[in-house]
């Protein structure tokens, strides 16, 4: 870290800011006080764990063996988890949703943590969490170390812990892999060992990612397998066994096709993907590319489309929504859809999907679904969903307060009178 935490002065730092949300001048380090803050927002209770286990038994087992971290577990095991056995630290491995997928360690360490909810299964992001190394990691996308006070939920005061994301050869956040116990944990020597263990794990995924396409370029479509498109976020196409980055325009062309199983035409295509005027040999030569790259997903007839279902993570988010799930749509629902495309078709997709999340939160009767949607981007200045917060808190609870604060604070910029 580089700059020295002191227990006393972060101790009442902490204390002041849940009693007040002001947090003294220098008291703590920056990126803890901005944590605080979205902790706060979040609606996390500091005295109470918000440590949700969303996952468990054969589903988690299943989960996390699917998953490209799994290969990366051996170098794990060697190089952080047999050294903590003796050294006294826990080592968490979680998925790009701050789920906990494997614990593992010193069996005294890991016995205690499991009262404060460290625990395989577990969301410890900052927003189910408060703040804490490996939610914080998650959030701000860089290593993180957090001794201590500096963690906003109380139970966790006792621990310390270092976190590092962990990224695929895209660059896309995987996960974070982070390391749990006492003081000594909060050490350079020790973020130094969990920065040189992400660096070899990432190198393993690299070399699984590039084996495939050394010896085949174009991925093959096999079986009834279904193709998924991941559009919130980096772009990424998994086909096939292979995972493959995609361009901005390829994505949004998958994205479209996927939308138009009875295919589009290379003027439809034009039109929605872009407001002025688009060539038929544009289209035609950037949907070649994309051949090249999809092998016999995509047809080589006119109209383009698609041979095989495409499955995006939008509508994964749709059929949590169907189902009424409006936390598991909103942990889906982590980006805009292409946030940097103006794609006119693209664009309704983007806006259609944003409404209906926000539509299922301000009907949702739980204030934690609310508070979710608040402490996102998207969700932060939204009139309504505050006072929906503020309808759905019991009056006078800590959350009521800080709805009717937000709601008078939107009303001063808007020009209205406060509250009554």
């Amino acid at each position: 870290m580089s700059e020295t935490v002191d227990a006393a002065r972060v101790r009442a730092a902490h204390e002041l800011f849940v009693t007040t949300g002001q947090v003294p001048s220098r008291a703590v380090r920056t990126l803890v006080a901005e944590s605080w803050r979205r902790s706060r927002r979040s609606g996390v209770d500091p005295d109470v764990q918000n440590a949700p286990v969303d996952m468990s038994g054969n589903a988690l087992s299943g989960y996390r063996r699917a998953l490209a971290l799994a290969a990366a577990m051996p170098v794990i095991r060697e190089l952080l988890v047999r050294p903590g056995a003796d050294a006294g630290w826990v080592t968490a491995l979680t998925d790009d949703v701050g789920r906990m997928l494997w614990v593992e360690g010193d069996p005294q360490v890991r016995s205690r943590v499991e009262g404060v909810g460290f625990v395989e299964g577990a969301v410890w992001r900052e927003d189910c969490a408060g703040t804490n190394a490996l939610g914080t990691a998650l959030t701000t996308n860089r290593p993180v170390q957090v001794v201590g006070s500096e963690h906003y939920a109380v139970k966790i005061h006792p621990w310390s812990c270092s976190a590092v994301p962990v990224h695929a050869p895209s660059g896309q956040v995987l996960g974070v892999l982070d390391v749990t116990g006492g003081p000594m944990v909060a050490s350079g020597l020790v973020m130094s060992l969990v920065r040189a263990t992400v660096a070899a794990v990432e190198a393993e995924l690299a070399r699984a990612a590039a084996a495939p396409t050394e010896q085949h370029p174009v991925v093959v479509l096999g079986g009834t397998a279904t193709a998924r498109l991941r559009v919130l976020g980096a772009p990424t196409l998994h086909l096939g066994g292979a995972t493959v980055r995609l361009s901005l325009r390829h994505a949004e062309l998958l994205l479209l096709l996927s939308r138009h199983p009875a295919g589009l035409s290379a003027d439809e295509l034009a039109v929605l993907l872009s407001e002025h005027e688009l060539s038929d040999v544009t289209v035609r030569a950037e949907v070649s590319r994309l051949r090249r790259l999809v092998g016999p997903l995509l047809s080589e007839s006119r109209p383009y489309r698609l041979t095989a279902p495409l499955r995006t993570d939008v509508d994964m988010v749709h059929a949590m929504l169907d189902t009424g799930d409006v936390d598991a749509a909103l942990t889906a629902y982590c980006a805009p859809v292409l946030a940097r495309s103006v794609a006119p078709g693209v664009e309704r997709i983007r806006d259609e999907l944003a409404a209906d999340v926000r539509g299922a939160v301000l009907a949702s009767p739980l204030p934690e679904v609310v508070s979710r949607w608040l402490a996102s981007d998207a969700g932060a200045e939204d009139w309504q969903a505050w006072e929906r917060l503020a309808w759905l808190a019991p009056k006078g609870s800590p959350v009521h307060v800080r709805a009717v604060g937000r709601l008078d604070l939107l009303g001063r910029r808007l020009g209205a009178p406060p509250r009554a």
